[in-house]
């Protein structure tokens, strides 16, 4: 997503990073202005101008590290590229300094609260806490509105330097009608710079700002500014309304003053914010994480995968990821927020400790990212920009959890050849919320909302080893268990050994007990701070082997499964709640 003027091209050893992050960018615009889930390679040699052979060797680079799909001759964004937006919002600390803030505010004032950050000429959304309602905002955490289509804009404006308007000015006469910015409706007709340059005044003059439907007809917004112990502005904290609700008169009137009671107390915990390290990662693919201090993944992957895999890629991809581990580097080399009140950064020396990498190799993939606008450097200390979120975050960032865990499931079955799905606990129930089946003859008609009681289902039992003591018990004093079979437990006390066991074992397996001839094995799935959310479970026919053998040859393959949906839910709830759609552990 390429919204801001593109930097020169890096030449050198480095040039792959350079030439992976557009195949990034590209991907991302296809999937953020054009709505498309997958491309093809030659979508993304149009887009880039790449050789083709370039983007073969780009995208099986990206494969092997988790940050793409394949399918065929489909690409696709994975959620594992979240880690490199994750990064950002880690190194920078505003989601946790200022996520609490923002949830307050939305639920005392009962509307749409966002904190916005300034990304060149841009607004780029950090935090977002959206009321649900028939009309509701649609940002995305990493979605960049035009400076002068957003009040935060007109603020962040207030501090350009002669540049940064020129800037402005040329990105306008290269696109009048914002096209280049999926998250706004393009305009109809070029607009007048003199309009933003007198807002931008006014609020200078005021300390707030309003959006009088600039975005599109029926949106009203104010926003304030958050400024960092140096006095300058870091963010803006936005509120937005719809005008079946308020004018922009009156929701000045209603929140202007909760907004600026808050904004000392932002305003310290801004000072105050510690950079914390993204979401715990599953480093299992080549080119992740170093394996030993000094040993460097890349060079073995290369060593591993051959001339197709690019090193100097995955190594500068390694260093973007690093700059979100902040509090994790080497002793006495990071720099933590205080006194110029920006987000955390490291010093080469601790980049190059975090990664494995030799300093001037760290250095390489630095001043690349630097030079392309991903990174700053302010002295010795170097901190990822907010640019890092156009990698795809934006499309990610609105994944659900069902979203994240089916490719995961189609994996699974063609793994196992056996129909493999996904629930949660609904009262007495197991609800299904996803579900691959397998091509057999003779097939299980589950469909998703089918829902069966919890005590006798595989399913069911692991989602009930995952409550705590009173809440199992509560549970299990309820159940009025029934014959489903002549193999379903109907005695409460055994129900409740056979609960504890799952619970003890981390599986359960039904025999038979809900369905003749049907058996399925479970294994449960866990947020990010280790509650049983979900059930992942494979069905299979009770004449296929025994019941230890299907445990002995199923087992492994169902907990790597949810041992990756359960770091893709780390990685895409690290610093916010999970997207549209099927929602679980809320």
């Amino acid at each position: 997503m390429s919204l801001s003027p593109v930097p020169p091209p890096v030449n050198g050893p480095v040039g792959p990073l350079e030439r992976g992050l557009a195949v990034l960018r590209e991907l991302t615009r296809l999937a953020a202005h054009e709505g498309r889930t997958t491309v093809r390679p030659g979508d993304l040699v149009r887009g880039t101008g790449l050789a083709r052979s370039v983007v073969d060797r780009v995208v099986g680079t990206l494969e092997q590290l988790g940050y793409v799909t394949l399918g065929g001759r489909d690409i696709g964004l994975s959620v594992r590229l979240m880690e490199l937006g994750n990064a950002y919002l880690a190194a920078s600390g505003l989601p946790a300094a200022l996520g609490p803030f923002a949830e307050r505010l939305a639920d005392g004032l009962d509307e749409s609260v966002s904190v916005a950050v300034p990304d060149g000429d841009g607004v780029r959304f950090v935090v977002q806490m959206t009321r649900r309602r028939t009309m509701s905002l649609a940002f995305r955490i990493g979605d960049l509105l035009p400076a002068e289509r957003c009040s935060p804009g007109a603020l962040f404006a207030a501090e350009w330097s002669g540049s940064g308007w020129a800037a402005w000015r040329a990105r306008r006469a290269e696109d009048p009608l914002d096209t280049s910015f999926p998250a706004v409706p393009p305009r109809h007709r070029p607009a007048s710079g003199g309009d933003f340059e007198a807002r931008v005044k006014e609020a200078a003059h005021d300390g707030w700002a309003t959006d009088d439907q600039l975005i599109e007809p029926g949106l009203v917004a104010v926003s304030v500014p958050v400024r960092d112990a140096s006095g300058r502005i870091a963010c803006a904290v936005n509120v937005v309304s719809h005008t079946s609700r308020h004018d922009a008169d009156s929701l000045r009137a209603a929140v202007l003053g909760p907004l600026s009671e808050q904004v000392p107390a932002m305003e310290a915990a801004l000072a105050d914010r510690r950079p914390r390290p993204a979401a715990e990662r599953a480093w299992d693919t080549p080119g992740g994480a170093p394996t030993a201090l000094g040993e460097d993944p890349a060079r073995m992957a290369k060593r591993e995968l051959g001339a197709g895999f690019l090193q100097s890629l995955a190594r500068g991809l390694a260093v973007l990821r690093a700059l979100g581990e902040a509090e994790g580097a080497g002793q006495g080399e990071t720099v933590t927020a205080g006194g110029g009140g920006r987000g955390g950064g490291m010093t080469l020396s601790a980049v190059a400790e975090a990664t494995g990498l030799a300093r001037a190799t760290a250095r390489r993939s630095l001043l690349t990212l630097v030079e392309l606008g991903y990174v700053e450097a302010d002295g010795r200390v170097f901190r990822p920009l907010p640019r890092v979120l156009e990698l795809g975050y934006a499309p990610l960032a609105e994944l659900g959890f069902t979203d994240i865990a089916q490719p995961h499931l189609r994996e699974l079955v063609r793994t196992v050849h056996e129909s493999a799905s996904l629930a949660v606990l609904d009262g007495g129930d197991i609800r299904y919320i996803a579900r691959v089946p397998t091509v057999r003859i003779m097939s299980v008609n589950i469909t998703i909302g089918t829902r069966f009681p919890a005590y006798a289902t595989s399913m069911g039992r692991v989602l009930l080893a995952g409550l705590d003591a009173d809440a199992r018990a509560a549970h299990l004093a309820g159940v009025r268990p029934r014959p489903l079979t002549r193999h379903t437990v109907t005695g409460v006390p055994e129900l409740a050994r056979v609960v504890e066991r799952a619970a003890a074992e981390g599986h359960a397996l039904v025999d038979q007990e809900l369905e003749e001839g049907l058996r399925s094995l479970a294994v449960p799935v866990r947020d990010a701070r280790g509650r049983v959310v979900a059930a992942l479970n494979v069905a299979t026919h009770a004449g296929h082997g025994t019941a230890e053998s299907a445990c002995r040859e199923l087992l492994p393959a169902l907990r790597a499964t949810a041992a990756r949906i359960e770091a893709d839910l780390a990685t895409a709830s690290a610093h916010h709640a999970l997207g549209a759609g099927e929602r679980v552990g809320a």
